[in-house]
């Protein structure tokens, strides 16, 4: 089980959004380089960054920013408005080692499955993030009509490996992760799964490690408010269940 610490991108500032809503921002740092660094020098062997200006449709500089943390010898798990096959390889050209694919995944899923084809498994996750028990997409701000689980077999089929499961009811919030519709997914779709919104204790990260099916943990909220280091989030992965 991997620990991603997310550096979520707008405006070039690091932020983060209650429930996914623009208006309930807030800004943690005017440098995403100095932030990437500490959690580097933490032991983050992955990083989730999210450019929420592209997720919004809004013009930004963050590519550059990816450019600059990839250099810096980690791993990085992008997503944020990749639209097409040429945003999904730019980002990968820029040193993205993984891309996180959410709103083509219900309007245009044969490039999901050509970004597989082209690119390896390895380098796609599908976003399948949920409010009220539905797919949320264009930056959570859409619903459709299908069911992560209903998507997540539908992307399974495409050849799909990596999924990221985020209840936007709980992103921001501290209000504790959503450990079952979690391991629900996982256990569905044999994606492996990696959990995302109100991770808010120490305890969250054992029930997901514990749950023997999770394959990760994007933590955002709780490490910028100093709920736990993130040495506290990867030791306890590390233990045995």
């Amino acid at each position: 089980m991997i620990i991603y610490p997310a550096i979520d991108l707008r405006g070039g500032q690091v932020v983060r959004l209650k429930e996914g809503d623009p208006n309930r921002q807030t800004i943690f740092s005017n440098s995403p380089l100095d932030i990437a660094q500490r959690w580097h020098d933490e032991g983050a062997t992955w990083m989730h960054m999210v450019n929420l200006d592209g997720a919004f449709g809004e013009a930004s500089q963050n590519l550059n920013i990816l450019k600059q943390v990839a250099s810096k010898n980690v791993n990085v798990q992008f997503g944020g408005g990749l639209r097409s096959l040429v945003d999904i390889e730019t980002a990968l050209e820029l040193g993205a080692k993984r891309v996180v694919l959410g709103t083509i995944a219900i309007k245009q899923p044969s490039i999901v499955e050509e970004a597989v084809h082209r690119f390896g498994a390895e380098y796609v996750c599908v976003g399948l993030d949920a409010k009220d028990g539905k797919i949320a997409t264009h930056g959570w701000q859409t619903l459709s009509d299908l069911t992560p689980i209903e998507l997540g077999q539908k992307m399974v089929e495409m050849g799909v490996k990596h999924a990221l499961y985020t209840d936007v009811s709980r992103d921001g919030l501290l209000s504790g992760v959503n450990v079952t519709d979690t391991v629900a997914l996982a256990e569905k779709t044999h994606l492996h799964v990696i959990a995302s919104g109100g991770v808010s204790t120490l305890d969250d990260i054992r029930q997901l490690r514990d749950s023997g099916r999770v394959a990760g943990a994007i933590i955002g909220m709780a490490l910028y408010t100093g709920q736990f280091t993130l040495a506290d989030a990867i030791r306890i992965v590390s233990e045995r269940a």
